[in-house]
């Protein structure tokens, strides 16, 4: 995976960011989701960096990124804080403009990186996600039964914590669903997401992020006092995933942002392995 790419470890202040570079031309920063790594994007990332400089991060606390201690208030996981440490990692690179594309909590993030750092971003992607306050905003059965890992990693430490990490490799079969069975993940990225997953410190680290989204996160988003993106936005979804049985994103997406475009792709959440030919193509037609 990621032949040809450099592995770096970037020094952001209070941790390290572990970030894969390749490729030449506009820089592009690939942010992943949860349970997963860097590793998500292996299946379009060597074709982008066709075209692009490709930068594909670990987020704090994930992959072989550095672990931040935790704070009561979650600040330390915080969107604002994640999204600082992407923009110093650009910028050690050389990179004090680029481009972005997130997934599910890279996404959270990247939306953050464009409220606070508007001048940095030409272009950005969200795939699969609605703001994080819409979310809470709209809970109702159907939302709680196809999130319920929101509701359960939120409660307080060391709760989910413990019962994690009594079966790692269950919990995130689980999350995966029949994907990782299926060869849609493939073994090699399954492996490398569960060596990855199953250290205390991280199953804990990844629970601060939720708990961030449920609190230190809202408060920040109730502060922008309806600021919206800027930039150019392309909104992807999977066309089974819960976003897109739940929601109409192009439609909610363009409350919170001024220039929105995009359309599902095939399959469910884990849209650049269930169907990186549709992602890569809406990616390149849209950063290209």
């Amino acid at each position: 995976m990621f032949e040809g790419f450099q592995r770096q470890t970037i020094d952001v202040g209070d941790t390290t960011i572990n970030a894969l570079v390749g490729g030449k031309g506009p820089p592009l920063l690939l942010l992943h989701g949860y349970p997963e790594t860097h590793v998500m994007w292996h299946r379009i990332a060597p074709a982008l960096a066709e075209r692009f400089t490709v930068v594909a991060t670990d987020l704090r606390g994930y992959g072989d990124s550095g672990v931040p201690a935790t704070t009561d208030d979650h600040l330390s996981y915080s969107k604002r804080a994640t999204a600082a440490d992407q923009v110093k990692v650009m910028e050690q690179l050389g990179h004090r403009q680029f481009m972005v594309a997130g997934h599910d909590r890279g996404a959270r993030v990247t939306h953050r990186l464009l409220l606070d750092w508007p001048d940095r971003v030409s272009r950005a992607a969200v795939l699969d996600i609605v703001p994080t306050p819409y979310v809470f905003a709209h809970v109702d059965e159907q939302l709680a039964t196809a999130y319920w890992h929101w509701f359960f990693l939120i409660q307080k430490a060391d709760f989910p914590e413990r019962l994690i990490g009594a079966d790692p490799e269950y919990y995130l079969r689980r999350l995966l669903g029949s994907l990782a069975d299926a060869g849609t993940i493939t073994s090699d990225a399954f492996a490398e997401y569960l060596r990855c997953f199953a250290p205390k410190a991280r199953i804990h680290a990844t629970c601060e992020d939720y708990r961030a989204g449920a609190s230190i996160d809202l408060k920040h988003h109730e502060a922008d006092n309806g600021r919206k993106v800027a930039c150019p936005l392309l909104v992807l979804w999977g066309e089974n995933s819960g976003v897109g049985r739940m929601y109409e994103p192009l439609t909610v997406w363009r409350e919170w942002a001024d220039n929105v475009s995009g359309h599902a792709v095939p399959g469910g959440h884990f849209l650049p392995e269930e169907a990186p030919r549709e992602t890569l193509e809406a990616m390149l037609a849209f950063f290209g």
